[in-house]
């Protein structure tokens, strides 16, 4: 995963870089593949799915494989805010608690029988969804899972207590209602309105004694998890040697995870090229021409490639000349996308196509583009929109003035962009200044670049990756109004009533052809607001050991650590 580009919250699945970088979607992992022979890989396929699949009896059990982590993870609760906007979190969270549904690589949500029965709609007016739990599940406190459950889920995960400081109320905050169905191991969720992806919620399922006040929501799961109900758990969590290991809790009810150990080491992109040549994990980013050029023949190392959800965008602020609509308008129009593209693209072995919608993936259903002529380049069409403006021409390449003041604008960048992340900013901004924009790049500090800057909406352009943003009406968070200090994942703070609402209503639909339409409308009045400019969606390619089962590029489907392991 890339820290540095993984916050989900903020282009969804928080990404943590500026775009145009191109690092693995699932953690780096190490150790097992012998050294001794070269496997010269082709150039990947961007499959759905590429982790070597292998039935479990053809995984040997036992073992370890290491992986890399961006960065440790300080809060575990997947639900609190600085939990739910790292995706590595939320991965490993779903190794220790109750996921109740997986998805495959199509993108279809399928029940998971460790934790249910059945779970199905029995009423549509209302929509009432009954769960059946798998009667052998139950927490680590020894308590069997049940309504407690998923009420203390609803309540903390809504947003109607501000007291909980939620990542993303989309689904709990249409929930009326959580009662026990005709026995104690039977739920049943009624919901308000309809809601078309009940299957994502309570993935994972949190236990109600981790979060029975707001305390214990917002503090109780830093640097611990108190309670678990996986087939893994914490081995050891060493934060001064930066080194976390899952390994087989003994009281799971399932099959054993295969793996007698997974390790995580904290690294960053480039030392993680480096250990996995030095056989000291198992996996590593090979997105980036640098890292794909010194991976792909590396000993005993195949190249995988799979389309995830997860996109590059370059976003804009909702303040000063950018507050005005024609003027983000008129930047959109400036850039010639498939020059930024081809500078993202260039060493890297799958092709990045432009993406022309905010919220479905061309290789989802539903999909299409809807960019128009926002995201057409037309130098011309961009200096009439700031003409428009009131933004008049200064001539000799200084830029255009208003009132007296200059068009001048800041691109916040993470002082850790990588040079083709720079080279593009480079581009556009060169792009914008023929049309009498003119933009600072402006380097600030990794750990302050969300922080201090893309979180509380100081900055006029940023750049970062929305990942995760998966089922389709988890998009709503990037783009729907604040609510008071709410801004959801939407740091730009632009949104109207008509997006929200046709967002709104799509995630109501259940008939997916309908909804697909209804999302098709808002990413087209998305396009027109000038929020963001769509780029590319970004493939995780990454160089796995050979031998490695069960692993690597998993596209749109869940990630499952207790399946890995390595090839008999």
């Amino acid at each position: 995963m890339d820290a540095s580009t993984t916050a989900r919250r903020l282009g969804r699945a928080a990404a943590l870089a500026v775009a145009v970088v191109l690092a693995v979607t699932a953690c780096t992992s190490g150790g097992g593949g012998s050294a001794d022979s070269a496997t010269k890989s082709e150039p990947p396929r961007q499959d759905s799915e590429d982790i070597n699949a292998k039935p479990l009896d053809q995984v040997k059990d036992g073992g370890e494989v290491r992986l890399q982590l961006d960065q440790w993870i300080t809060q575990w609760n997947p639900l609190q805010v600085d939990g739910g906007s790292y995706t590595d979190t939320v991965n490993l969270i779903r190794a220790l608690e109750p996921s109740l549904f997986r998805t495959d690589a199509s993108g279809t949500f399928r029940p998971n029988p460790d934790y249910l029965v059945e779970a199905k709609v029995t009423s549509t007016s209302p929509q009432v969804i009954t769960y059946r739990l798998n009667p052998k599940a139950v927490w680590s406190d020894g308590k069997p899972l049940s309504y407690l459950d998923f009420r203390a889920d609803w309540q903390a995960g809504s947003g109607k207590d501000p007291a909980y400081n939620i990542y993303d109320p989309s689904g709990y905050e249409l929930i009326s209602a959580v009662e026990q169905g005709a026995g104690p191991g039977e739920v049943e969720v009624t919901f308000s309105e309809p809601y078309a992806d009940w299957q994502n919620l309570f993935r994972p399922l949190i236990p109600a004694a981790g979060i029975a006040t707001p305390d214990d929501f917002n503090k109780g799961w830093v640097e611990r998890i108190p309670i678990t109900a996986g087939p893994l758990k914490i081995g050891v969590a060493d934060k001064t040697a930066q080194t976390l290991s899952l390994v087989p809790d003994p009281a799971w009810w399932g099959a054993r995870a295969k793996l007698d150990r997974i390790t995580f080491r904290v690294m960053d992109k480039a030392a993680s090229i480096q250990a996995y040549l030095n056989n000291e994990i198992d996996l590593a980013s090979a997105g980036t021409a640098t890292a794909y050029g010194q991976l792909k023949n590396a000993k005993d190392t195949v190249i995988r490639a799979a389309s995830p959800w997860d996109e590059v965008h370059i976003s804009f602020g909702g303040t000063g000349a950018l507050a005005d609509r024609k003027v983000r308008q008129a930047l959109g129009r400036a850039l010639d996308r498939s020059a930024l593209i081809k500078i993202a693209n260039n060493g890297v072995p799958v092709e990045f196509k432009p993406l022309g919608n905010h919220i479905i993936m061309p290789n989802q259903a539903g999909y299409q583009d809807n960019s128009g002529d926002w995201a057409t380049f037309d130098p011309a069409a961009a200096k009439a929109l700031l003409d428009e403006a009131g933004w008049k021409e200064s001539g000799g390449g200084r830029p255009r003035t208003r009132d007296g003041r200059p068009l001048e604008l800041h691109w916040v960048l993470n002082d850790g962009s990588t040079q083709a992340q720079l080279d593009l900013a480079t581009a556009a901004a060169a792009m914008w200044q023929t049309v009498g924009v003119k933009v600072d790049l402006d380097k600030v500090a990794a750990n302050d670049y969300f922080a201090k800057y893309v979180t509380p909406g100081k900055f006029d352009i940023a750049s970062w990756r929305n990942t995760d943003s998966f089922p389709n009406s988890k998009g709503l968070a990037n783009f729907r109004l604040p609510v008071g200090d709410n801004t959801f994942s939407n740091p730009s703070r632009l949104g109207t009533p008509e997006i929200d609402a046709l967002l709104k209503k799509a995630a109501g639909t259940v008939d997916p052809v309908e909804a697909a339409k209804l999302y098709n409308q808002a990413d087209a009045k998305i396009w027109e607001l000038g929020h963001t400019v769509e780029l590319y969606q970004r493939p995780s390619v990454v160089a796995t050991r050979k031998g490695l089962a069960n692993y690597g590029a998993f596209g749109l489907a869940t990630e499952d650590y207790s399946v890995l392991g390595w090839e008999k």
